[in-house]
């Protein structure tokens, strides 16, 4: 059984399903909304409620709030710890770099889209583009 990174956004409905999905077919899964240290993961709203108005500067010092270092070093550990990355979209910046990351790492990566958004051709550098769950399955 494989060990994944789901990658995605706070806002994605279909990331809990995902994770479940993985997860009843035997797969062990880092779940950022959920990490190993407590809590429901990491919002930049946690640090400042007025964390979308920032300045490059503010933003800059929020990298290095204990809450940012502490999910950041748990998401860089699970990486780390994971031979899959599951992409899951819509997604934004965050995801799409660890996917990245996991592809530079030379560790499998799968794009699932549930619903069909604008064509990316860079997806190619990954192992597979899924449309459906039982695809994503039966590709890891």
């Amino acid at each position: 059984m494989a060990r994944i990174y789901v990658a995605s956004s706070w806002r994605n409905q279909y990331y809990p399903e995902v994770v479940s999905a993985l997860r009843s077919a035997g797969h062990e899964v880092y779940d950022f909304r959920n990490p190993p240290h407590g809590g429901s993961g990491f919002r930049w709203t946690d640090i400042d409620p007025d964390a979308p108005d920032w300045t490059f500067e503010e933003y800059s010092e929020g990298l290095h709030h204990p809450s940012a270092e502490r999910q950041f070093q748990a998401d860089l550990d699970a990486l780390g710890w994971a031979d899959t990355c599951v992409l899951v979209l819509p997604c934004g910046r965050s995801a799409h770099t660890e996917a990245g990351w996991m592809a530079g790492s030379g560790k499998k990566v799968i794009v699932y889209i549930p619903e069909m958004v604008e064509p990316e051709l860079m997806y190619k550098l990954f192992h597979a583009v899924v449309g459906n769950l039982d695809d994503l399955i039966h590709n890891l």
